[in-house]
């Protein structure tokens, strides 16, 4: 039996879920534009790659009449984003573990999708790009406000960062007078 060499970026997803097959692949951030638009380089310069796996399987799920091609994906990089709290870079975990169905034809993929929480169902081509398929995964994993625990710089804006006003301060504003009256009252 001749070994398949197994091409993520042109995949014969039939034959590939039918194989059982499975295939690893690190791949550089820079292969990915539209995943590295949003993200910000860490203070070294150095931008991690991304490993992925993609194991297929051809298996019948809950109301299937007949087997069906699924591929699962896993992929756990982690990436650089900007903190919307303190805007410097945070590392932030992304975690894609989802199975994909492809079935014959638009219609029955848009059709199926409605109903199925666990799964995206997908058109079934002659060819799939699995490395554009990660990337599209990786952009929705992606952190809707990506944010530190705790902002390692203080806020500009925290209380903590806020100079105390003196006695002499608080007696020169406008209405320090009218502050004086009520605390009288």
């Amino acid at each position: 039996m001749r070994k398949t060499s197994w091409q993520p970026d042109r995949l014969d997803v039939e034959a590939f879920a039918k194989a059982g097959a499975r295939i690893e692949v690190t791949q550089s951030l820079q292969t990915m534009p539209r995943l590295r638009e949003g993200l910000h380089a860490p203070a070294d310069g150095g931008i991690d790659p991304v490993a992925w796996s993609a194991e297929g399987l051809w298996s019948r799920a809950m109301g299937d009449a007949q087997p069906r091609a699924r591929i699962r994906l896993l992929a756990r990089p982690t990436v650089w984003l900007t903190c919307q709290r303190c805007l410097q870079p945070v590392a932030v975990p992304l975690s894609v573990d989802r199975t994909l169905c492809f079935v014959d034809g638009e219609d029955e993929a848009a059709r199926l999708d409605e109903d199925r929480d666990d799964e995206d169902v997908l058109a079934l081509s002659r060819a799939v790009d699995l490395r554009a398929l990660v990337e599209d995964e990786l952009i929705m994993a992606l952190p809707l406000v990506p944010r530190h625990e705790a902002c390692p710089q203080q806020l500009p804006w925290s209380a903590e960062a806020e100079p105390q006003e003196s006695a002499a301060d608080r007696q020169a504003h406008p209405f320090a007078a009218l502050e004086a009256l009520k605390r009288r009252g």
